[in-house]
């Protein structure tokens, strides 16, 4: 029990420390800022308490936009996405999650796949949102959704595939 609180600990430092220190620095074409740290969101242990997934949520993005400069626009995309986990969960993997010994690393890639881009689209479609502030630039929005959206994407799979969680 322990070990899973610590792996989860070294996990949220180093998805910070790796988001603020290297991802934020960069700028791909101008405005490209891949957002690697959602891969905290999907790595969370799936029977632990909502309460404490929503408040540690909260706590990972604030780290962001303390060192992002942006006003709690991580903290609020991050909450939102966590309260929405278990709808998407259930929409993804259906009566599967019910179970007590379901794990990600137990479905199919394509399962993997669909999780993790509808919490991509979800924490950016909030994230942007707010950012713009503005439905007459919904246009902006979805093309911010879908660029930064595939490049997050594209590095998320790519951690994931490098540091796979499915041998807990």
């Amino acid at each position: 029990m322990n070990n899973k609180y610590f792996i989860n600990a070294i996990r949220f430092v180093l998805l910070v420390l790796v988001q603020v220190l290297i991802f934020n620095q960069l700028n791909f074409f101008g405005f490209i800022n891949p957002m690697v740290y959602i891969l905290f969101l999907y790595w969370y242990p799936i029977n632990t308490s909502r309460a404490s997934f929503i408040w540690v949520s909260f706590l990972l993005g604030l780290c962001i936009d303390f060192f992002s400069d942006t006003m709690a626009l991580h903290a609020a995309s991050t909450v939102s996405l966590a309260y929405l986990r278990p709808t998407i969960m259930r929409f993804v993997y259906g009566v599967n999650i019910e179970f007590q010994n379901f794990k990600l690393s137990n479905s199919t890639r394509v399962q993997q796949f669909t999780f993790l881009a509808l919490l991509i689209v979800v924490h950016h479609l909030v994230f942007f949102t707010l950012e713009i502030f503005s439905l007459a630039n919904i246009l902006m929005i979805l093309k911010k959704v879908v660029v930064i959206g595939s490049a997050s994407m594209l590095l998320c799979l790519l951690f994931n595939s490098l540091f796979s969680a499915g041998k807990e």
